[in-house]
């Protein structure tokens, strides 16, 4: 490209600027002055054309109309936005004495979607503390040279775009211990574009083609840009695409707004700053295109009574009603909010988005994490997951995964799902970026794409049917086998029950009657005890018989029979030998101390599994199917797991005795 020089160079300059605010900001801070006043610098230069008409047009109807935002903005000659200041950067320079409260009146009198930015910015609190350090006059100065001329004759839409993502990238990079949350690194979206295009370029080529891109956690828009000029510069450049997203943070929204403003897209497609899962910014909207990289293991607390309400309320007619996981992680209920905004009646929806590994395998059969994968993958709309290697984001190191969703499977994908291993396809980066040591080249990428696009099992890539994921949850009991005593040892787990030890407690306010009351506890726990005692240290392993003996021992307590039978638990413990305890219809009670569960394949019978895993362990053993539970988890580990054989003792003995001897060496050369 024949500006890419002059991008580098307005960059760099502008970059420089920051050098003006040591001192009274951190280096972290940098980016909270320099971002707002190159977006105000570049709609400065964009209106200096039609501001004459505008401010025409501005004394012409100011008291006449209520609404004069039609008027302004036909002014600009096409421009979705305008001041009707008298002030431009070169005019505030005239006056230094007032700059501050000059500055203030340009602002305020932007149209109202770019005051929405700079109110998000936080501006004036910076115009504010510039004032007061001395450097808001030299900013302005500095921002108004003539190598930093952002007029579109000198830098067009395009250019213009690509300096201030360069900006928010640097400043990203910067303060890397918060950019992970807002920002992803650029090799990780230009896989994810790739994958999510690959499969469907065909359907993206020709003529009067118009495609809408939805992030719901957009942060500073560049999943959205990068999806945009991946399509216009691989596959259909004459397409339309339309671009639409929603960020909760208020400085990454007013990034992500004011990128679109400088490209000339629609600004009013970006909505925030507030939560997309309690208030969807794009209700009953459908897209074609859908990519995100929503926060990890972050809490939905925020958002419960929306979202359990919405849930409650419209079930699967409402975006959560495959279920809810734990408060402490919201990543399956944005990828069922992506899912809600898939278009339908046939037309091919996609989605990329980016987990870490708890929505694939977190939450057991039953569980909120395993309904919402069982339904994503009951659907068939899960066509693919991507292991990514560790070390790739700002913020974290740990293992992330690419998820591909589609509501149009080709045929040959059709009830399958696809596992790419892509650990391995890094290289180390010269410099750290916080927690990113490793980036993927544009090899990597290929590579990757390739064992995706090609679908075939292979080293780096499996195949599987979408039951194999699956398993039934059953619960397996063991007969109730007990034996009963009545001595001493035994009788002092009578105070651990509950009810008995309530017996010496009392609620009473006044001391006298309380301590009264406790006495008198204590000494009917004391005749309980003795009663007991008087059957004996035999031992019994039959709970009918023993039973009969209790209810003899306390007949004159008046007590209730759950007080009773507790009583027979606490003198109890199991013996394999025993009589099983039985109910009245003369059925086995099950232990809930032994107590177990099975997960077993979908693809397999319950009944063949049960006698050859269980029976032989446990002749009695049975089956509770009144409580079978249906669950599916995707344990990525597991499928591509490599055995490696531990050292031989020969091997590490010898390394033992080397690292010694040196350790030997080493102390006498100090000696």
């Amino acid at each position: 490209m024949p500006y890419m020089p002059n991008f580098q160079e307005k960059v760099s300059f502008i970059w420089d600027i920051a050098d003006l605010l040591r001192g009274p900001y951190k280096r972290s801070e940098y980016q909270d002055v320099i971002l707002p006043f190159t977006v105000l610098k570049r709609f400065d230069c964009v209106l200096v054309d039609t501001k004459t008409d505008v401010l025409e047009n501005y004394e012409k109807f100011k008291d006449k109309f209520d609404n004069k935002d039609h008027l302004l903005k036909s002014a600009t000659k096409g421009l979705s936005f305008y001041n009707y200041s008298k002030y431009d950067f070169g005019a505030l320079l005239q006056d230094p004495e007032h700059i501050e409260q000059n500055v203030f009146h340009y602002i305020d009198c932007f149209s109202q979607n770019a005051q929405d930015i700079f109110e998000n910015f936080g501006i004036k609190i910076q115009v504010e503390k510039l004032a007061k350090a001395n450097l808001l006059f030299k900013l302005i100065r500095k921002f108004n040279e003539t190598k930093i001329d952002l007029h579109p004759d000198v830098v067009d839409n395009f250019e213009m775009g690509l300096i201030f993502e360069e900006l928010v990238r640097k400043f990203a990079e910067q303060s890397n211990e918060e950019a992970g949350e807002h920002f992803t690194p650029r090799d990780v979206i230009d896989l994810m574009t790739t994958l999510l295009f690959t499969e469907v370029k065909e359907e993206i080529k020709g003529e009067h083609k118009i495609k809408r891109i939805y992030d719901p956690a957009c942060g500073t828009g560049g999943m959205l840009t990068n999806a945009k000029n991946y399509i216009l510069e691989n596959i259909n450049s004459s397409i339309e695409i339309v671009l639409y997203g929603q960020e909760i943070n208020d400085k990454a929204y007013a990034i992500a707004k004011a990128d679109m403003l400088i490209k000339g897209e629609n600004s009013d497609n970006i909505k925030g700053p507030f939560s997309t899962l309690s208030k969807d910014g794009f209700k009953d909207e459908k897209f074609s295109y859908q990519l995100s990289n929503p926060p990890y293991g972050r809490k939905w607390e925020a958002d419960k009574e929306a979202i359990e309400k919405e849930a409650g309320e419209q079930g699967h007619d409402g975006r959560f009603g495959a279920g809810l996981p734990r408060i402490n992680d919201g990543q399956l209920l944005f990828l069922q909010h992506m899912i809600s905004k898939m278009k339908i009646n046939g037309e091919t929806s996609r989605i990329a988005v980016i987990t870490n590994g708890s929505p694939l395998f977190t939450g057991d059969a039953g569980s909120g994490e395993s309904d919402i994968r069982k339904w994503i993958i009951e659907n068939d709309l899960l066509e693919a997951i991507i292991a990514l290697p560790n070390q790739l984001f700002y913020n974290t190191g740990i293992h992330t995964y690419i998820w591909i969703l589609t509501n149009h499977k080709p045929k040959e994908r059709t009830g399958k799902i696809q596992l790419v291993n892509a650990v391995s396809f890094w290289e180390k980066m010269r410099k750290s970026l916080g927690n990113k040591r490793q980036k993927l080249n544009k090899e990597h990428v290929e590579k990757i794409t390739a064992l995706y696009h090609n679908f075939k099992d292979q080293k780096n890539a499996k195949i599987f049917n979408n039951e194999d994921f699956g398993y039934t949850k059953v619960m397996v009991e063991r007969p109730l086998q007990l034996n009963y005593q009545a001595g001493n040892e035994r009788l002092e787990n009578l105070y651990s029950y509950s009810a008995f030890a309530k017996i010496a407690e009392s609620k009473a306010k006044k001391i006298e009657v309380k301590a009264k009351e406790i006495q008198d506890g204590k000494e009917r726990q004391e005749k309980i005890v003795n009663a007991i005692k008087n059957i004996g240290d035999k031992l019994y392993k039959n709970w009918d018989e023993f039973g009969k003996e209790i209810n003899q021992a306390l007949k004159d307590f008046k007590l209730t029979p759950a007080f009773i039978k507790n009583i027979i638990l606490a003198l109890s413990e199991h013996d394999d030998t025993a009589d099983y305890v039985l109910d009245k219809k003369g059925k086995k009670q099950p232990d809930a101390n032994l107590r177990d569960n099975e997960k077993i394949k979908l693809n397999e019978n319950i009944d063949e599994y049960f006698k050859r895993e269980v029976l032989p362990y446990y002749k009695d053993a049975l089956m509770d199917r009144s409580k079978d539970r249906v669950g599916y988890e995707i344990n990525f580990t597991k499928y591509f797991y490599k055995y490696v054989p531990p050292r031989n003792l020969e091997e590490i003995e010898k390394d033992i005795k080397n690292v010694t001897s040196e350790i030997d060496k080493l102390l006498k050369e100090e000696l």
